[in-house]
């Protein structure tokens, strides 16, 4: 695993929160829509079903509730940006849970709906730095709660990608926290200063070894829009074909994050 970064950004406790719940409840509404067909619909995660799907996105959140069922660790010894590359060695287990939640859930609206209610009675009585044992190690309360946000809105967007005319809408709060945890995780990857990423209105980061930019205008500059950004990050876009559909403009011999790309193990 890269190293963690030396100042890890801070989150809000509260706008942490309302942004799992705001985007889980845009889930959970549009879920309430879909017909038996379109929940029989392929989705672009191998051979998972939008049904398979669905299941899986709750289980963003009962992981929450498991952690909280565990006693505290002692000490943190993660931030959240480490998360993103701890997910890969988990998902052969991740693929046969939500195989076996959407077998086991007909009702997913009742499913969804049953977890956000079990989160909102328990996660009032938690502090924010409360320490939680995760998959990555631990963390506080409120940084996994941020990975929560990565989740939902990368989900989310395969979910109306899958299901035609499905236009599930994302949260600004979740989609802000989920492209900041992203483009801290580049910087963990590839630390340095050379490169400067911008995700406008919500993340700039500086990565890359080589020379660093001090003033004036940086000589490696890579710009993105959020939601593209993640579709990069977790490898729902490639990096050539961003480029060559102008979804990201590159400028600079350090600006090419193709080698990079994707952080989601």
């Amino acid at each position: 695993m890269p190293p963690a970064r030396k100042r890890p950004r801070s989150y809000d406790p509260a706008r942490t929160r309302d942004a799992v719940f705001a985007q889980f409840g845009h889930v959970r509404a549009a879920v309430a829509t879909l017909t038996p067909e379109q929940l029989a619909l392929p989705t672009r995660l191998g051979d998972w079903t939008v049904r398979e799907l669905v299941a899986h996105v709750g289980t963003a959140l009962t992981a929450v509730l498991r952690a909280l069922d565990r006693p505290a660790p002692a000490r943190q010894d993660t931030q959240p940006a480490d998360w993103a590359f701890a997910t890969g060695a988990n998902s052969a287990a991740i693929a046969g849970l939500a195989h076996t939640l959407a077998a086991d859930h007909p009702d997913l609206d009742a499913y969804l709906t049953g977890i956000e209610e079990d989160l909102r009675a328990r996660l009032p009585e938690q502090p924010g730095d409360r320490l939680l044992e995760t998959n990555a190690g631990a963390m506080t309360l409120t940084g996994y709660l941020v990975t929560r946000t990565v989740e939902l809105v990368v989900h989310t967007d395969d979910l109306n990608a899958a299901v035609p005319g499905l236009d599930v809408p994302c949260d600004r709060q979740a989609l802000a926290a989920a492209t900041r945890l992203l483009a801290d995780a580049l910087a963990v990857k590839a630390p340095g200063g050379s490169t400067e990423v911008r995700i406008p209105p919500y993340a700039v980061v500086q990565c890359v070894e080589g020379p660093r930019h001090t003033r004036g205008t940086p000589p490696n500059v890579v710009e993105t829009a959020p939601l593209t950004w993640i579709r990069l990050a977790t490898g729902r876009l490639d990096w050539k074909d961003a480029l060559a559909g102008a979804a990201v403009s590159a400028s600079g011999e350090r600006a090419d994050l193709g080698g990079l790309l994707p952080l989601l193990g």
